[in-house]
């Protein structure tokens, strides 16, 4: 004969649930600024998370900074990542982050931007990238990507928290 186990434990699992780092990770959420880091690093990934991100806030324009990972990624999917990409209102492009690859000549985020049809694309530094933050103070700010973009998340919160 089995005994059914107390829901209050899985109750109280649930409500202390924070989530998972790099998924959907909300770094501020407040009703000026929303900033969310994501590992997305394929369309399909970037679809979900762009899409989701503006059915959630409709009325914050959405800035999405990605990184590519990998030069043979970059090249394979470039159109893919341009048409989903596409989905936000300004998209910044971080230079490819190699990983255990070796630079492909030709190959490099640019590939991706020219291939856009949106107007507010481009192409960054890290450095560059903080400046611009500064500048243009976005509602709605997502970084992507499985380099180490996740390493410029401290600088921009500090950034998106003192404008």
């Amino acid at each position: 004969m089995r005994t059914a186990a107390s829901a209050d434990p899985i109750k109280n699992a649930v409500a202390d649930f924070m989530g998972v780092k790099r998924r959907f990770e909300y770094i501020i959420k407040s009703n000026d600024v929303v900033f969310i880091d994501d590992y997305a690093h394929h369309p399909e990934e970037l679809k979900a998370l762009i899409t989701g991100a503006k059915a959630l806030f409709p009325d914050k324009k959405c800035m999405i900074v990605f990184q590519p990972h990998l030069y043979t990624r970059t090249r394979d999917l470039a159109e893919e990542f341009a048409s989903v990409l596409d989905l936000a209102d300004e998209v910044i492009l971080l230079p490819i982050y190699p990983a255990r690859e070796l630079p492909i000549e030709g190959v490099n985020s640019e590939m991706i931007t020219k291939k856009m049809k949106i107007e507010n694309k481009k192409l960054m530094s890290k450095e560059e990238l903080r400046n611009w933050i500064r500048k243009t103070r976005p509602a709605l700010l997502i970084t992507a990507g499985a380099g180490d973009i996740d390493r410029e998340v401290e600088e921009l919160k500090k950034i998106l928290e003192n404008i």
